[in-house]
């Protein structure tokens, strides 16, 4: 009879079905007891997942932290070099003495005469603190360091520091 098909079982997951002109086909049906296992992952495998991303957090939040205190460091140290730059161009360019006072709060001032020049609260705006040799820093009208300006500020928060020198000859380096 063409086209009757006979099917036997050759194991528990293997049917073959073999028409009558002698070609077969084989159709492959899960075994009971890959139809009880169900797809996804265990609580360990999770477990271990989130640990990992638990250790790798800390170490990344604890570099990024060191990283935003260096830049914060770093920021005040400009705006102190800045501040330093005014007052010795600003006594050059007006022919007159310039000043530079960085207080016990943090705050520098540049002033020229009666000119405030620059007022600008380094230690809040960059969450630093600020320890200073000598409280005033003068540029003479030739741009040169006036009276005892040898100065150096140290610049710090919890995990950076930088110092910044002043010569007499106004020269500023950190």
């Amino acid at each position: 009879m063409p086209g009757a098909w006979a099917t036997r079982e050759t194991n528990a997951t293997c049917v073959e079905m073999v028409p009558a002109s002698g070609s077969h086909v084989r159709k492959y049906r899960a075994s009971p007891d890959r139809r009880k296992m169900r797809r996804g992952i265990t609580l360990l495998e999770t477990t271990i997942v989130l640990a990992l991303i638990g250790i790798v957090t800390t170490i990344a939040a604890t570099r990024a932290a060191r990283v935003l205190d260096s830049l914060r460091v770093n920021s005040a140290v400009t705006d102190i070099v800045t501040a330093l730059s005014v007052a010795r161009n600003a006594a050059i360019a007006r022919a007159a003495y310039a000043r530079v006072v960085i207080d016990t709060a943090g705050t520098v001032t540049v002033t020229s005469g009666a000119d405030t020049l620059l007022h600008r609260p380094v230690a809040a705006l960059h969450e630093v603190r600020l320890e200073v040799t000598r409280a005033a820093v003068m540029y003479a009208p030739n741009g040169l360091g006036y009276g005892a300006a040898n100065t150096r500020v140290i610049v710090r928060n919890s995990r950076a520091v930088d110092t910044i020198f002043t010569s007499r000859l106004g020269r500023v380096r950190h």
